[in-house]
């Protein structure tokens, strides 16, 4: 499992900006294809909306890419 820290100040990211950030997709015009196909879950529920806010001990689990955990 991969850690993904949180900038200093911020205690939330949206999961279309973690997607990118941990290269699950190379453009944000791409989060919506991933996202919709059942590739993505949060806390082991599968997850659609680009917008959702992960906090600190969320797990994002990409398929092929393995799990993050936000810290």
């Amino acid at each position: 499992m991969q850690t993904v820290e949180l900038r200093p100040g911020e205690d939330v990211i949206r999961l279309g900006q973690l997607l990118k950030l941990v290269d699950a997709v190379p453009t944000g015009a791409q989060v919506k294809d991933v996202l919709t196909s059942g590739d993505v879950s949060v806390n082991g529920e599968a997850e659609e909306r680009r917008g959702r806010q992960l906090r600190s001990g969320d797990v994002v689990t990409v398929e092929g890419l393995g799990d993050f955990r936000i810290a």
